[in-house]
């Protein structure tokens, strides 16, 4: 089974508050999921291994860390995914990018792909899913089981905020996938919002409704 981490720094909970608050407008809001979208960056890639290398300081040479060779991928699912993508790639500024498009059929309530679009050596690299919300997981696991259509092996999930629900979803259709959160709240709605959550990632990043 996939593990689920709960990114608990002090300031990615700090400024999740900011982002919960009815009253943070769009501007600060894109900012603060930016800024903890970096952090959580951090926190995901904590496992990537790491190789031995010579390196002349000023002082002597020496043997020193670098990361071993790993190349990763970032797959926003649009739209709302694309408010922590920029976050994300100050900390991994070399990863390609890929997007995966879905809307929910108004009949059936199940994603629908409309779009997809990923680096040529998808296969090859580690994958970070990237969502803000984690709902009933619909949309995350026909993003992921795209993915794996196309060869994907190797592949992680980040979100700000998820439902138990989703997370039990995930984890049932794709138990190889660990899922990185900032904070697992309590509960879906009867609508499919997260309870307490944050609203709509995408009408407040983008000021629509």
């Amino acid at each position: 089974m996939g593990k689920l981490v709960i990114c608990d720094h002090p300031l990615i909970q700090h400024k999740l508050t900011f982002i919960r608050d009815v009253r943070t407008n769009t501007k600060e809001f894109r900012e603060h999921v930016d800024e903890v979208a970096t952090l959580m960056a951090y926190e995901i890639t904590r496992d990537i291994p790491l190789e031995t290398i010579t390196v002349q300081t000023p002082v002597a040479e020496t043997q020193s860390k670098v990361i071993s060779g790993r190349m990763l991928g970032l797959i926003p699912i649009l739209r709302a995914g694309l408010g922590m993508l920029e976050g994300v790639l100050k900390l991994l500024p070399a990863a390609k990018v890929g997007h995966v498009g879905l809307f929910r059929d108004p009949e059936t309530l199940q994603p629908v792909e409309y779009y997809i679009k990923l680096p040529t050596d998808v296969q090859e690299r580690e994958l970070i899913v990237i969502d803000p919300m984690l709902a009933t997981g619909g949309s995350a696991i026909a993003a992921i089981t795209s993915l794996k259509n196309r060869g994907c092996t190797q592949i992680k999930m980040m979100n700000l905020i998820a439902a138990p629900e989703g997370v039990a979803a995930v984890q049932a259709a794709h138990p190889d996938v660990d899922i990185y959160v900032a904070a697992l709240d309590d509960h879906l709605n009867e609508h499919g919002y997260i309870v307490p959550g944050l609203g709509d990632a995408g009408d407040r990043l983008y000021g629509t409704k």
